[in-house]
């Protein structure tokens, strides 16, 4: 872009030309990028071109806020419903949402867990506890991919465990969760419908707990 330089009074070293910078870009880059997914991770941010001084710019001016560790949304942004479970995911990108906080997803428990519960392998790497609080807990490969569902939160796709598979978890972790838990669950799954008896004993036979979990499923469905 050039500027004229015809003018009787003002020299050309004094006007005002309005170039766009590579400030200005990647501010706009950095505001469309958050309006498209509500959250996004640094790196994710830097691959698509915003520099680390762009997104510490932002932060300082306002326009963005860290959330957690290396998690960014636009300041003010509204909080979706299980936005938390997402800010969970992109801290733990190898994890599944599990245990109480799946069967709270799915609405099977009115318990509010105060930790986000996150199955990972064996081997997997387990962040530094920050924000969201977070309740890791490990599982073996084959009870490890069984049963995962996607769902997209606040712009991410976050892997969350079936109910017949959550219920299966519960029944067979008694030590992680009370029994009570767990019998809650199935008996809301059967209630509302969400699961069928035979997905669920299919789902407890695969994750090894139907030994444990057949006398609860056959006297919940005795009467029919």
């Amino acid at each position: 872009m050039t500027c004229d330089k015809t003018s009787d009074n003002i020299e050309f070293d004094q006007r005002i030309c309005h170039v766009p910078s590579t400030q200005d870009s990647q501010k706009a880059k950095l505001r469309s990028l958050l309006d498209a997914r509500s959250m996004m991770h640094a790196h994710e941010l830097r691959e698509a071109g915003i520099s680390a001084q762009a997104i510490a710019r932002a932060v300082e001016n306002g326009e963005i806020e860290r959330i957690s560790c290396g998690v960014y949304q636009r300041s003010g942004a509204e909080v979706e419903e299980n936005q938390i479970l997402a800010e969970a995911i992109m801290r733990v990108p190898k994890g599944v949402i599990a245990l109480v906080s799946a069967l709270a997803f799915h609405e099977l428990t009115d318990q509010m867990p105060p930790r986000v519960w996150i199955a990972i392998g064996t081997s997997d790497w387990a962040p530094v506890q920050s924000y969201p609080p977070l309740r890791m807990v490990r599982f073996t490969k084959p009870y490890l991919r069984q049963g995962i569902e996607h769902h997209a939160i606040a712009g991410v796709d976050v892997p969350v465990y079936s109910i017949p598979k959550t219920l299966a978890d519960l029944f067979r972790n008694p030590r992680l969760v009370d029994r009570s838990v767990a019998v809650e669950g199935l008996r809301a799954a059967l209630q509302q419908r969400k699961a069928t008896p035979s997905a669920i004993a299919q789902a407890a036979k695969a994750g090894g707990a139907w030994k444990i979990m057949r006398p609860y499923l056959e006297a919940l469905t005795s009467n029919g």
